[in-house]
Formats: C-alpha cells, structure tokens, sequence
C-alpha cells in the first residue's frame, strides 16, 4: 500500500516534545504511533479509549496524586486489601 496521505496538525510545541519523548522510549516515530492510533480507531470504528470529563471528586483526586497529597500509604498488600475489604 503506497504511502502518499499526509497528516498536519498544530500542537503546542512542549506536548509534542514530551510525546516525542515517549514515543522514542517506545521504540516508535511519531509517524508509527500515529499510524497506530489509525489503526485502532480504524478496528474499534471510534476512538481506542473513553472520553469523558471528569467529574470533582476525579480531579481532586488526579491533582492530589500530582502533588503527592492526601495519598494513603499501605505496609502490605494484605493491609490494602484489608482497607479495600476485598
């Protein structure tokens, strides 16, 4: 399959260095993970993954394990469990 079809889009230069970044960790180009992403939105015939907004408590929560605050600290798995009461 010939390969002729480009893709442009603007980003903000920061988050494209950083997904660089992870992509070369990946062992991917960007134009390989791009080409993945097709891929799976092409066999799931929408997007790979759930998009939704966040509700607070969700955000409370993704900024408190940003910051490293309010996170609670387990000395087993038998002790996490336990809070869970699984």
């Amino acid at each position: 399959m010939s390969k002729e079809a480009v893709v442009s889009a603007r980003v903000d230069p920061e988050l494209k260095m950083n997904v660089e970044q992870i992509f070369r960790a990946l062992g991917l180009t960007t134009t390989q993970a791009i080409t993945l992403f097709f891929k799976q939105v092409e066999f799931w015939k929408g997007l790979p993954f759930e998009v939704k907004i966040p509700n607070q408590d969700t955000l409370r929560a993704l900024e408190d394990a940003r910051t490293r605050q309010n996170l609670a600290t387990f000395n087993s798995l038998d002790d996490l469990l336990s809070d869970l009461e699984i």
